[in-house]
């Protein structure tokens, strides 16, 4: 749990929309690992059977989750950003920071870009560019995980990089 369970987290994030639920997920995961442990046939290793149970429980959850609406989107208008940071209307520039956020970080600033990028991918392209750049999976775990062929997964991978190597080009400049 604690070699994985952080990478297992990042997995269900792909899928679902709330950390909780990848939370529940990677619980749903765990307990799904011990009723089937005993089944496990060693065709695969033992981190990629583990991470094809956690995709695979996180897309069903997601399905299911994408079909109905939390409470909390129902609730009131609180502001997440202090109104007062912002310009007023009778200023130059209505609406934009009255002054820059604190502590920005010219590297920060650019991963901040590049996760941007990766959220805005599709599910399987997102999922293949986080296993195998950002986690560290060979390319042959990540096929097993995910249940893909090595043309599609080489496909996903190339599409993914190439999107979020442009979305970092259009933010450098």
């Amino acid at each position: 749990m604690r070699e994985y369970g952080a990478a297992m987290l990042r997995v269900a994030l792909m899928y679902v929309s709330s950390r909780a639920v990848a939370e529940d997920v990677v619980q749903d995961a765990w307990v799904g690992v011990l009723r089937g442990i005993d089944r496990f046939e060693g065709r695969s290793s033992l981190k990629t059977w583990l991470f094809r149970i956690v995709a695979n429980t996180a897309k069903t959850r997601g399905v299911r989750e994408s079909r109905s609406t939390p409470f909390s989107s129902l609730g009131g208008d609180e502001e997440a950003v202090d109104p007062d940071r912002f310009l007023g209307s009778s200023e130059r520039f209505p609406g934009h920071w009255a002054a820059p956020p604190e502590g920005r970080v010219l590297a920060d600033e650019a991963m901040a870009a590049v996760d941007a990028a990766i959220e805005r991918l599709p599910p399987a392209q997102r999922a293949v560019i986080t296993l195998r750049d950002v986690q560290g999976f060979t390319s042959e775990e990540v096929r097993n995980a995910l249940d893909l062929t090595e043309t599609n997964q080489r496909v996903l991978l190339h599409r993914a990089r190439s999107k979020v190597r442009s979305a970092l080009e259009e933010y450098m400049r």
